[in-house]
């Protein structure tokens, strides 16, 4: 007996392994040898390819197709129609699955609605992409980027929050009371 939910029109494919208390919506097709954690939330009309790994909690919105070589961490959030790619250089008469580049979202990071995430970058833990930002580098912990392409504007608490550092490094989150630290381009949570 299977402890997740699928809609009845979701499609999963074999050797996928789904964690308890995931919900899977209408229209989705979760292919081959994926790994989805408990308490996930697989929107409408999304696609996650094979060998995709997405941990516990991750929110995944409608129109989403996570592609091969994408790794989300735990409670990672992809905005509605937000885009993934997996190689530089696609071309419809050439087949390139050798040359798919791996994407690491950490912990806790969100990518807005209709942000590109080109492959082969690593969002940084409790990062914020804006809705539509085009990123094509790395992506600093808290930092907050957005446009295309996209640049760091600022930093974020985990909670979502822009922080606002005093002259000595130090932001208290507005909503937590968490308190954080910059030092050398680098945000600590204290």
């Amino acid at each position: 007996m299977k402890d997740y939910f699928a809609h009845e029109t979701a499609v999963i494919d074999e050797n996928c392994s789904i964690g308890k208390d995931t919900k899977i919506w209408h229209f989705s097709h979760i292919m081959s040898n994926c790994t989805i954690g408990k308490k996930c939330n697989i929107g409408q009309n999304v696609v996650i390819s094979p060998d995709v790994i997405l941990g516990t909690n991750v929110k995944v919105q409608n129109n989403v197709s996570v592609y091969t070589g994408v790794i989300c961490e735990d409670d990672v959030f992809l905005g509605p129609s937000m885009v993934f790619t997996n190689i530089t250089n696609p071309r419809s008469a050439i087949v390139r699955k050798d040359a798919y580049k791996k994407t690491l979202v950490k912990k806790g990071a969100t990518i807005g609605a209709n942000a590109t995430i080109i492959c082969g970058n690593t969002i940084g833990k409790y990062a914020l992409i804006g809705a539509g930002a085009v990123v094509t580098k790395e992506v600093l912990p808290y930092a907050l980027v957005v446009g295309n392409p996209s640049k760091q504007i600022g930093w974020v608490s985990e909670y979502g929050h822009t922080l606002t550092f005093n002259k000595d490094g130090f932001a208290v989150c507005k909503e937590s009371n968490q308190k954080y630290q910059l030092k050398n381009n680098s945000v600590l949570k204290l």
